[in-house]
């Protein structure tokens, strides 16, 4: 790609820096810049300094009059489907500046994942890794794949790219080295680190079958992929499936079944994968579902609940309490937001997305949102028409379900002040998702061009 496109990328990502105060915090450090923004000299950097908008919570903020001027027209949009909720807050002081039906229960499709995001960002160590073990089984030729919960252990079908994840591969040269010439005739998988269900109340079926999350497991392999790419269907028990990769690696004769790892086993091998931090980046710049429902059970095992859907739950909400989000406006059956029993009142996200904006904690949240127009979920959007103006000055989750578009996060307005924003356009036809998604867009680009005072 020419220079001139690569430099506006390197602005649109300093640009969403600066609009979330992350440049001073030394927030943006765990994901790595795309190849086309290393490439630029940093000696660019100063060349850039009056493209950048100031920061500052003296900055004038907009009044609700001011916005509902300014936002009439686009809130208008047939697009945003027959019933539109909205919150938007004054990131610095939490204050509401525009609401509408925010106070209701929606269904939040995927922007629940910044729910998960924040309470796994609280309740866990920030540079803690999941580890996937092998040890010595009861008998001589066994050997025991044993599950941590990390849902990125790379095999045949792996994604590649960053973060750099661990490999079964180098789990099956550990265990060669530990056993020497010695067979493996069976292989054991051990998942048992999860309970309860493995779909979550109201997933569809087809949900597994068209590639959108593998059924729950402590024990996966690429992600539960049954081929390679982002699309590919999921297998049905994840678990076994890991544990054939192994036996095949292992040279392929070992028996796999599902079993429970002895008392004081011998460990044979141990792989360690991302950090919490980039586990919650990913989740929410691709919207994985499998990471977000991995986090959902970390969360539960800190919180001293049960490893499944009711104990995630709980677990976060018990986070949620901690923070002081309001009870009434969370109610989450899963920790993906694939659920459609999912509800979350707009101005419980909004007061959540105020809260961490203004907390060091929760950098990897605020560098995982996806920057308008450059990555992620949106790095297709806001690359051309009215919402282009807002590239590079919102970064926001997106969320999409049968009837439900929804785009929440923070958005820099023209004079220098942070918004926390909700926007839910529910009853859209399903036809029409991709113009709801553009009408969302141009609502979230008039917030960022707005004075509005």
């Amino acid at each position: 790609m020419r220079g001139g496109r690569g430099t506006w990328y390197f602005a649109a990502a300093v640009l969403a820096a600066a609009a979330l105060g992350l440049a001073s915090l030394g927030l943006l450090g765990n994901r790595p810049a795309a190849p086309l923004v290393a490439r630029v000299s940093p000696t660019a950097v100063p060349s850039l300094s009056p493209l950048l908008p100031t920061l500052s919570p003296a900055a004038p903020g907009p009044s609700a009059a001011g916005l509902q001027r300014a936002l009439i027209a686009v809130l208008g949009d047939p697009a945003l489907g027959s019933q539109l909720a909205l919150s938007v807050v004054d990131a610095a002081t939490g204050d509401p500046l525009l609401e509408v039906r925010a106070a209701v229960g929606l269904v939040p499709a995927s922007t629940a994942k910044i729910i998960t995001a924040v309470a796994a960002l609280t309740a866990l160590p920030h540079d803690r890794r999941l580890t996937t073990r092998v040890l010595a089984g009861a008998a001589p030729g066994d050997v025991v794949l044993v599950g941590g919960g990390d849902p990125t252990l790379a095999g045949a079908h792996a994604a590649g790219g960053y973060p750099r994840t661990a490999r079964l591969a180098d789990l099956a040269t550990a265990v060669r080295r530990a056993r020497g010439a010695a067979p493996v005739t069976r292989v054991l998988v051990d998942d048992s680190l999860y309970s309860g269900p493995r779909l979550g109340p109201g997933w569809k079926p087809s949900y597994v079958s068209g590639g959108d999350v593998t059924p729950v497991s402590a024990l996966e392999v690429d992600g539960g992929r049954a081929a390679t790419g982002d699309h590919a269907p999921r297998v049905a028990d994840p678990a076994l499936a890991a544990g054939r990769q192994l036996a095949r690696l292992l040279g392929g004769r070992a028996t796999v079944l599902r079993g429970l790892a002895p008392a004081g086993a011998a460990q044979l091998g141990a792989v360690d994968g991302p950090t919490t931090a980039q586990l919650v980046e990913l989740a929410l710049t691709r919207s994985d579902n499998d990471l977000a429902e991995a986090l959902g059970r970390q969360v539960a095992l800190a919180k001293g609940q049960p490893a499944s859907f009711d104990g995630e739950t709980t677990a976060i909400r018990m986070v949620l309490d901690e923070l002081k989000i309001p009870a009434d406006g969370v109610r989450l059956l899963d920790a993906s937001g694939l659920s459609p029993q999912d509800r979350v009142a707009p101005a419980a996200l909004t007061r959540l997305l105020a809260t961490v904006s203004r907390d060091h904690r929760y950098g990897a949240l605020l560098s995982g949102l996806p920057v308008a127009g450059f990555d992620g979920t949106l790095a297709k959007r806001y690359r051309r028409g009215p919402a282009a103006s807002a590239a590079g000055l919102v970064r926001a989750k997106t969320g999409t379900l049968d009837g439900v578009s929804a785009l929440a996060g923070l958005v820099q307005t023209r004079d220098g002040r942070l918004l926390a924003f909700d926007l839910a356009a529910v009853g859209v036809p399903f036809a029409a998702t991709l113009q709801s998604q553009a009408a969302l867009d141009r609502v979230a680009a008039v917030l960022a061009s707005c004075g509005c005072t």
